[in-house]
């Protein structure tokens, strides 16, 4: 399913709305464990189609940034919550 799930969101960065490819890359990682899959293929989309951007230093990697704090964000929500089983 994880691997579905994947191509699901590469599919998504390379031919649909960024905002489709953000919920999918959301989901998943609050499904799944660790899915670091999101965060390399937000790298692959800024590569792709990555502008340079003033307001956050002339980086190119602005989703690529953001979604790895999203990442480590949810990953510490994940071990407060009680549903989620301990690793």
């Amino acid at each position: 399913m994880r691997v579905i799930f994947s191509i699901l969101l590469l599919f998504s960065i390379l031919f649909m709305p960024f905002y489709v490819s953000v919920f999918l890359a959301l989901l998943g990682m609050a499904y799944f464990s660790f899915f670091l899959e999101a965060i390399f293929l937000f790298l692959l989309s800024d590569l792709f189609y990555g502008i340079r951007e003033v307001r956050f230093l002339d980086s190119v990697f602005v989703s690529f940034l953001i979604m790895t704090g999203i990442f480590i964000l949810i990953e510490i929500l994940k071990k407060k919550l009680k549903f989620y089983p301990k690793e």
